[in-house]
């Protein structure tokens, strides 16, 4: 009984072995739990589950496996169909009005940060109940600055997803998920080309047994002569700034080959997430990350100065999130995200920004612009040629 399931976990890089399937098979029969998918997914979780980074894995192969299987009953072993409601937020955008590249080009924005925030205090005093499809009121569909699911050069989202990455703010809550280290890559080219960055010295307590000096002291003084040697260590110290969530959920599989390879070229990394620009709080785990934040300036007190810096983003969002206090999509900032950035730099004087998005779009988004501008020029595409710049510039002397 769920040798597939089994299989499926290992296929899926999660180490399931066969006392963890006989554990399983011993609490269902102990009736540990009741007979509901929630409480089986969460016990087979429990059983094979070792780590918070397998999570996702884990999440992948139970949906794959047993898909289908809850409403027919043979999961639970009961003939009943479950019945859910279409949630009301799913069916609006089918009322989803669709423009003529003509038709956006008319649509005008509202004009500055400040005249669209006092046009939405107004709207919220204002309106009394949902609408859609209109250019005025907060609601879904239409060319309204205020809502989701429609068109405007420059607004709010609020609630529902994003379509064209023009928001200036976004209300909701948003949930993302950490990159996976232990991801496979597809190419050992990043690797290669991040090895130029790599420096080695002898460093540390001689806890290393150095064979060839063993072996030639042995051989002069007529006994065992055992020689110890400091590790090697890689003298590079890398700090990492991940972009995640919004529009680089599409660069997920890339960001997290780069991830993987840093992780295995580099001994002593550092990597901390953010989302869109880099404010006063950065954060490890994306679970925890509106309660668990580290703050910027205390990464500036303790990393020193001789950490490389390297931010990987698509530098695509509203530039107001770079330029203005309280430009941010998700809270209020008290400093603009430019600041925090030129902290960062002025600390970390080696420092690069790499950018997943092909090079010859860069020039469509006004905040990719000020972000290479405040980098001093040196932000990189997020390939092979790039990464070779990238660690060019990481590797010159200052």
């Amino acid at each position: 009984m769920f040798i597939g399931f089994v299989e499926a976990l290992r296929r899926g890089g999660i180490p399931a072995s066969l006392k963890e399937h006989l554990l399983l098979l011993e609490a269902l029969d102990a009736e540990v739990i009741a007979a509901e998918p929630e409480q089986f997914y969460y016990l087979a979780r429990a059983t094979f589950v070792h780590d918070e980074s397998q999570l996702d894995r884990f999440d992948c192969v139970f949906g794959a496996v047993f898909k289908g299987l809850v409403g027919q009953g043979e999961l639970v072993g009961q003939g009943e169909e479950i019945a859910a409601d279409i949630p009301e937020e799913w069916l609006r955008l089918i009322a989803e009005t669709y423009l003529t590249p003509e038709q956006m080009e008319a649509i005008e924005a509202l004009g500055s940060w400040d005249e669209i925030m006092a046009a939405l205090k107004q709207r919220l005093a204002e309106q009394e109940g949902r609408h859609q499809g209109g250019s005025k009121w907060i609601g879904t569909g239409g060319t309204s600055p205020f809502g989701h699911g429609g068109y405007n050069p420059e607004g709010v989202r609020i609630g529902g997803p994003g379509r064209h990455g023009r928001a200036i703010k976004v209300w909701e809550s948003r949930e993302f998920r950490d990159l996976d280290g232990e991801r496979e890559l597809g190419t050992r080219n990043i690797k290669v080309a991040l090895r130029r960055l790599r420096r080695f010295a002898r460093e540390g307590a001689a806890d290393e047994l150095d064979m060839d000096a063993t072996i030639d002291g042995t051989a002069r003084q007529g006994w065992l002569d055992v020689h110890m040697r400091p590790e090697r260590h890689n003298a590079v110290k890398l700090l990492l700034f991940l972009d995640i969530g919004g529009s680089m959920d599409g660069h997920v599989k890339i960001a997290e080959e780069l991830f993987s390879a840093c992780r295995t070229e580099f001994k002593h990394l550092e990597h901390y997430y953010f989302h869109n620009c880099i404010y006063e709080g950065v954060w490890k785990d994306n679970r925890r990350r509106h309660v668990e934040k580290t703050p910027t300036l205390d990464i500036t007190h303790k990393y020193g100065r001789d950490h490389k810096l390297v931010i990987v983003g698509d530098a695509a969002m509203s530039p107001y999130e770079v330029t203005h206090a309280g430009g941010s999509i998700e809270h209020y900032n008290e400093e603009a995200g430019a600041a925090w950035l030129k902290r960062l730099i002025d600390t970390f004087s080696s420092a690069a920004w790499i950018n997943p998005t092909p090079q010859a779009y860069w020039g469509h988004s006004a905040s990719t612009t000020i972000l290479k501008r405040l980098m001093n020029e040196r932000m990189y595409p997020l390939t092979l040629d790039g990464l070779d710049q990238t660690m060019r510039e990481l590797s010159r002397k200052r």
